[in-house]
């Protein structure tokens, strides 16, 4: 009975931790990382503010347990699916889910990682950090299926991965602010064309 009653308030407090985290990864992208605090959270989610301390302990820590939230998301919502391609496919998988995932809402800010980066790109620190990591593996994903496409003659020859990387990603990133910004779902529609596009350019 005892282990069943530690397991019980095991699973609960992950339960109330997942609560928790999932309410700080949307709010991180409306008022900021920096805007996170226990106070603001036990008002987002109703708890108290020992319990949410006793979870945490310091702000960086709730900090980092958010981005490895977001991270989780944007798995599940973005890299899973995308990255059952390879190669232009891969490519085309993973802008089809970015845009889906902002023009969805699945941050009410855009993109988390986006958002925290403007943020972040002046404080040094491990939160930095790990954002930056982030985005250097997702940037690594476009690089290494621009690789494989040239490597199997889906896009030419002299086309550089770390150019064609850099351009998807612009087109990306502008949609992800405007859409943001405006509201208007033209935007994402407008990234579409544009990246269909210069695929089809790269592949000419």
């Amino acid at each position: 009975m005892t282990t069943t009653a530690t397991r019980r308030t095991r699973s609960d407090g992950e339960r109330s931790r997942r609560t928790i985290l999932l309410a700080a990864a949307r709010l991180a992208t409306v008022e900021g990382l920096g805007g996170l605090s226990i106070g603001r959270l036990a008002s987002e989610t109703g708890m108290s503010k020992s319990g949410l301390f006793a979870h945490f302990g310091s702000k960086e820590k709730l900090q980092l347990a958010t981005i490895g939230m977001a991270e989780e998301i944007f798995q599940d919502e973005v890299l899973g699916p995308a990255t059952q391609a390879e190669g232009l496919a891969r490519v085309e998988a993973l802008c089809d889910r970015f845009l889906s995932h902002v023009d969805r809402s699945v941050f009410p800010g855009g993109c988390f990682f986006a958002s925290a980066a403007a943020e972040l790109d002046t404080q040094p620190g491990r939160v930095r950090d790990r954002v930056v990591s982030t985005l250097r593996d997702w940037v690594g994903l476009f690089e290494e299926a621009f690789a494989t496409a040239r490597d199997r003659g889906e896009i030419a020859p002299e086309a550089d991965p770390d150019q064609l990387t850099f351009e998807v990603n612009a087109m990306l990133a502008e949609a992800n602010g405007l859409y943001v910004l405006h509201g208007d779902p033209r935007y994402i529609a407008m990234a579409r064309r544009a990246i269909a596009d210069r695929l089809e350019r790269a592949a000419a």
